[in-house]
């Protein structure tokens, strides 16, 4: 069985909220069998233009985790249509969520009986009932359970959908609430040789994760404390990041503006500023940052606007390097790697970053 307890609270964390906060215990992944450098991606599809080929392998991804179409007889492939494209989101969902669910559980000593409140995050596809109705059935999670499906938010669901489970797990104290990010970005792709759709092509990659949360005195839990939560939407920047119908391929395909780079970077420090108000905390006091994976660019210009360091974000980078943006679950793979380094120390503040569609910046103020 898991168990949960939030250390004394240091000076600048409220004592309110050290009382009332959820604790993340512990976290899992998942991604798919097959990956793939970005050289041979382009071979597989033969990709030649020279600006296309610049944008892969200038990408700072070095591997992707992916599901690829199947072979056609000449050794193309195939170009799937909207219809086996949701059956790979499907398929790959289950799979890869179920995977990541029973490792985060592994990871916390817990039982799939233990879960009372389950939320599922999905980007990469249109499923009714959701997969959280699907992994109960998949898994035998209790028909008793609680549970959200948060669908279309994007790159910054997981940790908006995070404050939501944080907030079930305060209500209900000693319980155990778990988040699964699934994402089979392998389902969301059109291939039309346009640079729109080869920046997106070159960038996401498959994968989930899922982390357990719950609240209450009297437990322990090596995770830290979630603190407080602070969102900043960019209404000026709403088309920046969306999903178009295509009509001449027959699929969404997903857009991309090239100064969301720009964007999110000018509003992550008002954004952070924000969260660490009323606090006592400067940006200076915290000392882990774990920032969602959303490219190079992204990922340079919070580091210039927020003054972080290369070190400040080399689980970021990693992840970036070895699975490509994963949307949603991206942050999680990052944490999984800073608790396998085992750096923070009992009293150490963090802040956990997402951005998305919205555009969108999602942030968590914690406490080991």
């Amino acid at each position: 069985m898991f168990t949960h307890t939030a250390p004394a609270p240091r000076p600048g964390a409220t004592a309110e909220a050290a009382r009332s906060s959820a604790s993340i215990l512990s976290v899992g992944t998942a991604v798919p069998p097959d990956s793939y450098t970005q050289k041979e991606l382009l071979e597989i599809f033969r990709i030649q233009d020279p600006k296309v080929r610049s944008v892969f392998l200038n990408s700072a991804i070095q591997r992707r985790h992916l599901t690829l179409p199947p072979r056609a007889p000449d050794g193309t492939r195939v170009m799937e249509e909207q219809g086996a494209l949701l059956q790979k989101h499907r398929a790959q969902g289950i799979d890869m969520g179920a995977r990541a669910l029973q490792e985060c559980l592994k990871q916390s000593s817990a039982d799939i009986s233990d879960i009372g409140y389950l939320c599922c995050v999905t980007t990469t596809g249109f499923l009714t009932p959701g997969f959280s109705a699907l992994l109960i059935r998949e898994l035998g999670i209790p028909e008793s359970c609680s549970r959200l499906d948060v669908v279309g938010m994007g790159c910054n669901a997981g940790l908006n959908a995070m404050n939501a489970v944080a907030g079930w797990a305060r209500a209900h104290p000693g319980q155990l609430a778990v988040m699964v990010c699934v994402e089979a970005c392998s389902a969301a792709y059109v291939f039309d040789g346009t640079m729109r759709t080869a920046v997106v092509n070159s960038l996401f990659g498959d994968g989930a994760a899922a982390v357990a949360v719950t609240a209450g005195p009297g437990h322990t839990s090596p995770g830290p404390r979630l603190l407080r939560f602070s969102s900043q939407i960019i209404v000026d920047a709403l088309p920046a990041m969306r999903y178009d119908w295509d009509d001449d391929q027959g699929k969404f395909s997903f857009y991309l503006d090239p100064n969301v780079p720009y964007v999110v970077g000018a509003h992550a420090e008002r954004v952070v500023d924000r969260l660490l108000a009323g606090t006592g905390l400067r940006r200076s006091d915290i000392r882990h940052w774990l920032v969602h994976s959303g490219g190079k660019k992204v990922i340079d210009s919070v580091m210039v606007n927020l003054g972080l360091s290369s070190y400040d974000v080399r689980h970021t980078v990693s992840v970036l390097r070895d699975y490509g943006n994963l949307s949603s679950g991206s942050f999680l793979f990052s944490y999984e790697r800073f608790v396998e380094e085992g750096f923070a120390a009992p009293g150490d503040f963090g802040v956990l970053m997402t951005m998305g569609p919205g555009s969108t910046i999602e942030t968590a103020l914690c406490q080991w």
